[in-house]
């Protein structure tokens, strides 16, 4: 590193602040000599000031080694002056000082000064005073009180500045005096200033300035507590280094985690929580962050699934979207980008498995590959200020542990949970409270991990195997053995072990040690590269690209795990999927091209040329035939792609049957419209052809079909056809007359009809004992049960037929006279003498009766209405009618009576019957048989209706 003539702390005579200034631009080296400092001579008024010698000594400065690191520097350095004349110039020997010639800025009486030159100075009585070009390119005016014995002055005198030309400040305050004026700018003593590597000058008096070479001891190794090799860093000063322990903050599996200082704790949270963010910010808006989730059926673990980085107006994150195989989204604000990205001093590139997001200017790198991530850290800007997930890095797991509120606990899972971020998409994540702890899983440092008894941590064994002996002296591997074994107990069989082994060989090919692990879990831990690319476990961090001079840069040159292209192949260029075996192009279709490679791509003419733009394209040419004329009826021009070759169009006449001008005919009845296309010809070519049917008027008849022709004749439609009509022939016959109806119809006339019709004339009466036929007003007694009547009505057009049975009063043999039962009027019922008198009134009269039911049975007295009541006959003169008057004996009130029936097996059933309290003679309809050959009439009386003469 050169840091030749590089800005030195200065102290500004007009501000009193400390600025950076270059080194002496006036000094002009020489062969195996260094010029001192000169005063300005050219335009000067004044004459040359006197340079005074200087010596060189040399001293050693030993950096410190401890971290968190203060470098001091221990200079030790032997003087020899060399008495020089205070007007004569002198020289010191020096064969490692160069001078760079600075710019000039401000210009006086034509002469250009630059910035810290002395432009003239001088004294006037009892006042000293110069004249310097600031760094702001004008011209500064100091003065000050002269010391008793004065300064040599020049010999010819000074002009006084012009006011007008530049910017004078008087003060009475005494100035500084500057033992090494003539240096640029001017020092005072005992000042020092750096001028090359590892060169440092110090001002001691009259201009002379002592020179010493630093040498620098390499400085022990410290040990950090996160087990991590130390990294070397440069002194602010850029000649010694000194050794620092990066943070270095690791999560994988359900998760489990190890802190910027090395402390390891799991915690199952499902939120999104802080995993870094600055203590008292020193950059805008950075912080690193993690989206949790449950990842197995029971809730108990979580797996990481998104990676937030932020840093100043850029937010990233990388979000898995699919596990096997791996693929990550990367989104930057909100929007998918492209790998690699890179702008506004953030970049984002994959690196075998893993996506890394690159702070250069922080020195930050941060990883991510589905399963774990992993946060380095630079110590000079984030030691001692950092809090989240990731702890403290201090160098020391005591404080990693940390809440919000700076509070330091013992328990690492409690201290996690607090850490919980604001993400609307979990609204059941708390904002500010705990959520539910688990129980401790973090394991003591130096202690194993005792294996429950129905876990198989075999495939953990392989971390404490001698597969990784070359890595345990570098990484211990405790850590990463007690989470596999946690997560081979916890979600057993789900591979969740394998985050473990990957984590902990990815963090050993860091440290230098690459170990091929995944071929001795037997199949448990697999990978699938795409078809192209072949597994390496120990690949490039960046692979090599045909372009990789203009690749990203990684600041990780150790070997990463991951899908590479196979031997004798190379990537073509960052974020291109393309393995090449030359290089040379690649296109849009990521086929790889030589140089001078001429090729066809999208109708283009293409040729991939080294350097520039690469491939060149330019569109096909196509060749150009003459428009056809379409002259046929229906044709029209198209345009459409050549089936010969399809980067090119042909034009032709194409057939459009709409677009014919000729209009079909309008075939008559019983024919079709026909339209066959014929070969050679566009438009159809049209003919009405038979339908095969019948027409009659303006109708068609299907084959089979009847065709009604006259009321007289039966036709159809036959399937035969007229040669002359060309439609088919119609069939008729006469149809059949009736000449003799069924019992109670006769033929009479049916006008319009072709034949006469069978109309009903009687009533038509079905009986088991025959049928009956009766004119309308006829009534025939069944000859089978006197109790029976037929009889027929005709009421509008319709014949009514009606069967109508008498039921008789109960008759009492036992209580007429002998001699005296004869037959009522009707026939039916039968009516006799009663033996108390010939006329007994309308009474009860007590009879002894069986009740019967459901098989019980019981003999109940009880009574029954019986005696004779008035009945008559007479002429009304109002009515111009005879008037009659029917009473009948009927009950007048009853009661419902319960009697107990007795059954056959000894049983008992309760029963309810109606029993006759009191008869009384009641009015009743008269009705009486009409002459024969009369319509039947009804003379009603109050309401009554008289009933028939056979049922009186």
């Amino acid at each position: 590193m050169s840091r030749c003539h590089q800005p030195s702390p200065v102290t500004s005579i007009l501000t009193g602040t400390q600025t950076s200034g270059p080194t002496s631009s006036k000094t002009t080296p020489t062969s195996g000599t260094t010029a001192g400092p000169s005063s300005p001579t050219l335009g000067s008024p004044s004459t040359p000031t006197p340079v005074t010698v200087s010596t060189t000594t040399t001293g050693t400065r030993t950096p410190t080694s401890t971290t968190p690191q203060t470098t001091s520097t221990s200079t030790t350095s032997v003087s020899t002056p060399t008495p020089t004349p205070p007007s004569t110039p002198s020289t010191i020997i020096s064969t490692s000082l160069v001078v760079n010639t600075i710019s000039p800025c401000c210009v006086l009486n034509n002469t250009y000064y630059a910035p810290g030159e002395v432009v003239y100075n001088g004294t006037h009585g009892d006042t000293c005073y110069y004249v310097n070009c600031s760094l702001d390119c004008s011209l500064q005016f100091f003065n000050w009180s002269c010391p008793s014995t004065p300064s040599p002055t020049p010999s010819t005198p000074t002009p006084t500045p012009t006011p007008s030309t530049t910017s004078s400040t008087l003060t009475t305050t005494t100035l500084p005096v500057y033992e090494c004026p003539d240096f640029d700018p001017p020092r005072k003593e005992n000042e020092t200033w750096w001028l090359c590597d590892c060169i440092m000058a110090t001002c001691k008096h009259d201009n002379t300035v002592e020179i010493v070479h630093v040498e620098c001891e390499p400085p022990p190794m410290p040990t950090c507590s996160n087990n991590l090799t130390p990294v070397r860093v440069p002194d602010p000063d850029g000649c010694c280094w000194h050794w620092e322990c990066d943070c270095y903050c690791t999560g994988w599996g359900d998760p489990h985690y190890t802190t910027f200082d090395g402390l390891y704790y799991s915690y199952q949270g499902n939120c999104t929580y802080v995993l870094v963010e600055e203590v008292n910010p020193t950059v805008d808006n950075f912080g690193v962050y993690i989206d949790n989730y449950h990842c197995d059926v029971t809730d108990r673990v979580s797996c990481p699934r998104t990676l937030i980085v932020r840093h100043e107006s850029q937010e990233v994150q990388l979000r898995t979207v699919q596990m096997l195989p791996l693929k990550v989204q990367v989104q930057v604000n909100e929007q998918s980008v492209a790998l690699p990205y890179k702008k506004f001093g953030l970049q984002v590139y994959e690196s075998g498995f893993k996506y890394v997001v690159d702070i250069p200017e922080l020195g930050a790198l941060i990883s991510y590959d589905g399963l774990s991530f992993s946060i380095r850290l630079p110590y000079r800007l984030f030691g001692n200020n950092t809090k989240g997930q990731c702890g403290t890095c201090t160098n020391t797991t005591s404080d990693d542990c940390v809440l919000p509120s700076g509070e330091v606990i013992s328990n690492c899972e409690v201290a996690a949970d607090q850490w919980v971020v604001d993400d609307p998409s979990k609204p059941h994540c708390p904002h500010s409270s705990f959520t539910s702890p688990r129980p401790a899983t973090t394991t003591p440092v130096g202690s194993s991990t005792t294996t429950p008894k129905d876990c198989d941590p075999s495939l953990c064994e392989l971390i404490k195997d001698s597969l990784f002996a070359k890595c345990h002296a570098l990484v211990p591997p405790q850590h990463y053995y007690d989470a596999c074994v946690f997560d081979s107990c916890l979600v057993p069989n789900s591979g969740m072990e394998c985050a473990s082994l990957q984590t902990y060989a990815a963090l050993c090919a860091h440290e230098g040690v690459c170990i091929d692990w995944r071929n001795r879990t037997q199949g448990a831990c697999p990978v699938t590269c795409p078809s192209h690319r072949e597994y390496r476990a120990c690949g490039p961090a960046e692979e090599p690209t045909c372009r990789s001079s203009s690749s990203l840069p990684l600041n990780d040159t150790g070997v990463v795990e991951g899908c590479f292209c196979p031997e004798g192949t190379t990537s073509y260029a960052p974020g291109f999927d393309v393995c090449v075996e030359f290089c040379g192009c690649v296109g849009p279709d990521d086929v790889p091209r030589k140089f001078g490679e001429r090729f066809e791509f999208d109708c283009k003419n293409c040729i991939c040329l080294e350097g520039g733009r690469g491939i060149i394209c330019q569109p096909r040419k196509c060749s150009q035939k003459p428009l056809p004329e379409c002259k046929e009826d229906g044709t029209y021009l198209v345009t459409e792609v050549n089936p010969e070759d399809t980067c090119c169009t042909i034009t032709s006449c194409k057939c459009n049957a709409s677009l014919c001008r000729e209009k079909p005919p309008v075939c008559s009845l019983g024919f079709g419209l026909k339209s066959e296309m014929v070969p050679g010809r566009c438009c159809p070519h049209y003919s009405c052809v038979p339908k095969n049917v019948c027409v009659v008027g303006n109708a068609e008849y299907q084959p089979g079909s009847p065709v009604y022709s006259s009321k007289c004749q039966n036709c159809m439609c036959t399937g035969s056809r007229n040669s002359t009509t060309q439609l088919n022939v119609i069939s008729c016959t006469h149809v059949p007359c009736s000449t003799s109806c069924s019992p109670g119809y006769e033929l009479v006339e049916a006008p319009g009809e072709c034949c006469m019709k069978c109309e009903q004339t009687h009533c038509i009466i079905n009986q088991p004992s025959g049928q009956y036929i009766l004119k309308p007003g006829d009534v025939k007694r069944d000859p089978t049960n006197n109790c029976t009547f037929f009889s027929c009505m005709k009421i509008h057009n319709q014949f009514i037929s009606s069967i109508s049975n008498i039921t008789c009063p109960e008759f009492d043999a036992s209580a007429c006279l002998p001699g005296s039962i004869t037959l009522m009027p009707n026939g039916c019922c039968r009516k006799c003498i009663l033996r108390n008198e010939t006329r007994i009134p309308c009474s009860t009269i007590p009879v002894t009766k069986e009740i019967s039911h459901a098989g019980c049975s019981k003999l109940v007295t009880m009574n029954y209405c019986s005696g004779s009541c008035g009945t008559f006959a007479m002429y009304s003169a109002e009515a111009q009618a005879l008037d009659h008057r029917c009473t009948c004996c009927k009950e007048q009130r009853t009661s419902q009576r319960k009697v107990v029936l007795d059954c056959p097996h000894g049983g008992s059933l309760d029963y309810t019957y109606t029993h006759i309290e009191s008869c009384l003679c009641q009015d009743t309809t008269c009705e009486f048989l009409p002459p024969q050959g009369s319509t039947p009439s009804r003379v009603r009386r109050s309401g009554l209706t008289a009933p028939p003469p056979w049922r009186r």
